[in-house]
Order: structure tokens, then sequence, then C-alpha cells
């Protein structure tokens, strides 16, 4: 029984001591700061400075999306030539850009077969609307492997 005893204050103190307390200071300090920055931006009225500049656009193609998650994706233009595929050499970022699209338009209710435009902006960014459901997203920051895999398109 003593052993027991033993054990269980052991616990009680090694359990204390798992998160030091100047951590969740720091945590919620953290917290406390972000919110105080993100009010005052708000009530100041400064503007969002994270914002992707507008670019008009240079080029564009309407693509379908037409795959699942076992067999890949395919990209085909709108004479329903297949110009792409997720499982192809560097191009299984067009699944990830099919699982988002297919989600957005079932959240919304929209079918799922209808095309998708890749864009070129005159700044060389490359971009992805939905215009079914006004979904889109522009590829910065993805890696150049995976806005190739859209781009390649548009040559």
């Amino acid at each position: 029984m003593a052993s027991f005893n033993a054990l269980s204050n052991q616990m009680k103190h090694r359990d204390r001591e798992m998160v030091p307390k100047f951590l969740v200071v720091a945590m919620f300090a953290l917290m406390g700061a972000s919110l105080l920055m993100v009010a005052t931006a708000r009530f100041t009225g400064r503007e969002a400075t994270s914002v992707v500049a507008h670019s008009d656009i240079q080029k564009e193609l309407s693509v379908t999306l037409k795959g699942s998650r076992s067999e890949g994706v395919g990209v085909y233009d709108v004479s329903g030539t297949q110009l792409a595929h997720s499982t192809d050499h560097k191009k299984g970022f067009i699944d990830v850009i099919w699982v988002a699209v297919t989600r957005e338009r079932l959240v919304q209710d929209v079918p799922s077969d209808a095309p998708v435009r890749v864009v070129l902006r005159e700044n060389g960014n490359v971009g992805i609307l939905d215009d079914t459901t006004g979904w889109k997203i522009e590829l910065i920051g993805y890696g150049k492997d995976n806005v190739a895999a859209f781009a390649k398109l548009l040559d």
C-alpha cells in the first residue's frame, strides 16, 4: 500500500511539471498580444498588407478536372483532349486542386463537372478560378513543380 501512495505522489508531481508554468503564461501572453494587435489594426482602419496585388489576366484556359482518388485526376480541355494527369511526373498537385474544387462544389451544391479556368496574370502568377462557386486560388508559395503542373497547360 505504501508503494502505491509513493507512486501516486510521484505521478502528481510529474504531471504538474510536464508543462512549465512560464510556458503557459508565455502562450497566453502571446495570444493576448496577437489579439491586441489585430484589434488595433481593425479599429484604426489599417488596410490588409498580405493581400495579393490585383493583376489582369494575360492568358487563360478552360479545363475540366475528372478522376478519382484511386486512379488520379485528368485535366481535359473543352474538346475533351487530356492535357495532363495527376499520375504524370511532378503533376500530383493536380489532385490537390481537384480535391479543393470538388469539396467547394459539394458544399455549395453545384455540378462537379463544370470547367475551371487556369489563368496567367500579367505579373507572372498562375491562378485557378472556379466561376461556378467563386472559389479561386493564386498559386504562390506552393513550390515550382506544383505551379508548373498548371503553368505548363498555358504554354
